[in-house]
């Protein structure tokens, strides 16, 4: 299980020819050395990727782990800004060789490989955004994403992961993610793990979006029932 982890933590740097052909989101289904059945999914956006492991039949979080890539050639170089597995690495830079078809993804090296699952599309909301604000009691209220305590959301054309960490402490607070949808100014989220609150799984959540001037206007109700109104800037 540990070499399984290792390799696990590796595959938060991929790269390939062409870095438009990476975006969107992959995903690899494994079996663990007691029998349980896992999956991975990584989605790639413009400059920025997550990795993430959680069984496949309970939707228990395994690990996490992301940051920001660049491409030459085949090589992938990741700057990694957490990672749940081995939190000393944040801040160093891994980089690895990988071959890719227009369906299959794989380290060179290593007889893990990984499916694609979108290309980014439909994805209205393909990208990945930081949470830069909120409404309360009907003020808007700013924030600072330049700050090393920052709440990300990364979304290809099917699969969202939001991830709350500090690149400063090194310190993973919390994440969770599935599949969703788009449709007539709804957003909804299909949760597949969560790894605060595992009960959380299977849950559908509906949220009203907006798109303005470039931010993403996100309310409704949190998983906990809560009211919410966030705003989201696409990271540059």
């Amino acid at each position: 299980m540990k070499h399984y982890i290792i390799i696990l933590i590796c595959l938060g740097s991929f790269g390939l020819l062409k870095a438009q052909s990476v975006i969107g989101a992959w995903e690899g289904n494994y079996t663990a050395e007691d029998g349980i059945p896992l999956k991975s999914v990584v989605i790639f956006a413009d400059g920025y990727q997550v990795l993430t492991t959680y069984n496949a039949r309970t939707g228990e979080f395994l690990n996490t782990n992301g940051g920001t890539w660049s491409l030459e050639d085949n090589i992938m170089s990741e700057l990694v800004e957490f990672n749940t597995e081995a939190p000393e690495t944040v801040g160093e830079t891994f980089s690895f060789e990988v071959s890719i078809t227009d369906t299959t993804l794989q380290i060179v090296g290593t007889e893990m490989q990984f499916k694609r699952i979108d290309s980014g599309a439909p994805g209205a909301l393909q990208g990945a955004w930081l949470m830069s604000g909120r409404m309360r009691d009907g003020e808007t209220e700013m924030r600072n994403t330049n700050t090393p305590r920052k709440t990300m959301k990364i979304l290809s054309g099917t699969r969202f992961q939001w991830i709350a960490y500090n690149t400063e402490t090194k310190q993973f607070m919390g994440t969770g993610g599935g599949t969703y949808i788009t449709k007539d100014g709804i957003y909804t989220e299909n949760i597949e793990f969560f790894s605060r609150d595992i009960s959380r799984v299977g849950a559908s959540l509906e949220f009203n979006y907006e798109l303005k001037d470039g931010n993403w206007h996100h309310s409704g109700l949190s998983s906990k029932g809560d009211p919410i109104y966030e705003i989201w800037s696409l990271r540059e």
